[in-house]
Formats: C-alpha cells, structure tokens, sequence
C-alpha cells in the first residue's frame, strides 16, 4: 500500500511540476493547442479550404495561415535571439502544405518559448498596441490561435463537420 502512496505522490508532484512556470504551463497547452488545430485542419475537407461564411471573412485556409503567420511573428520578434530574416512568406497551396507549416510554426514556437527565463517574461517591448511584458506576448500567442480556432469551429459546423472534441489542457 505505501509503495502506491508514494507512487501516486511522485505522479501528483511530477505532474505539479509540469506547470510550476509561466513558461511551461504555456509549453504544456502549446502542444495541446496544436494537436487540436491540427485536427481541425485535418477535418475539413480540401475541396472546402476555400470556404468563407461571408464575403468580409478569411476563407478557411488563410485562418489557418493567419495564425500561422502570427505565431511565426510574435514568436520571432519578441523570444528569438537571432536576427530575424525577411524571407518571403511561402506558398501553401494544399491542406497537406497548409497542415505541415502549420505544425512547423507551432513547433518553432514552442522551441523558440523553451529558451526564454522566467525574468524575461518581465520585461517590456514595443507593441503596437501599447507596452506590454513579454509574459502579456506569450498569452497573446495563445489566445489569438485561440479566437481563430473559435471562427474554424463555425466553419466546420457550417459544412456539416463535427469538429474535434474540445480539450482545454
């Protein structure tokens, strides 16, 4: 009995740990985050990548590349070390393109992320949108992938997709 007790101990504190920071209980939703936009990419058939509920929205494939793309941005320019290069933004054509920068970019997020100290979350960069702390940056890289996947979830349901079943850890 005591060995169970220790081990359900070891677990609960293992587990604990895995988000006792900012950093990797960012880093732990992160993946969460990206299985289940990838499954939402994954869902929606090719031939309706190009589907937008109304003319003033994005189709569903620049969703995908908007958050993308902003993942890519925020992550570069607010946690990476190396200087930024102003490649070209590629081309994704197909959903198996589409699917794979996507990984890519939540991969090279969570890469980059892995590097930042806690005391760098601390402080403060130029944002457009006023001065904020680079730990206001990192939750913005998750809510904005958020508030996209919001919008897919409509336009899975609009064309009669069962979107994936929500996880939130």
């Amino acid at each position: 009995m005591k060995k169970y007790i220790v081990l359900i101990v070891l677990f609960a504190t293992t587990f604990a740990n895995a988000q006792d920071t900012p950093i990797s209980a960012f880093l732990e939703k992160w993946e969460n985050s990206k299985q289940y936009l990838v499954e939402m990419a994954e869902a929606m058939p090719e031939d309706k990548y190009d589907f937008k509920p109304t003319e003033r929205q994005k189709t569903f494939k620049e969703q995908l590349l908007h958050i993308k793309q902003n993942m890519d941005w925020l992550s570069s320019t607010y946690f990476s070390k190396e200087t930024k290069n102003d490649q070209k933004e590629a081309t994704y054509t197909t959903k198996v393109e589409v699917i794979a920068a996507l990984k890519i970019a939540f991969d090279n997020t969570a890469t980059i992320i892995k590097k930042a100290s806690p005391e760098e979350l601390k402080e403060i960069v130029k944002f457009f949108a006023g001065p904020k702390t680079k730990l206001q940056i990192l939750n913005l890289l998750q809510d904005h992938v958020s508030h996209h996947r919001g919008q897919l979830i409509v336009y899975l349901n609009l064309n009669g997709i069962k979107p994936p079943r929500y996880r939130g850890w």
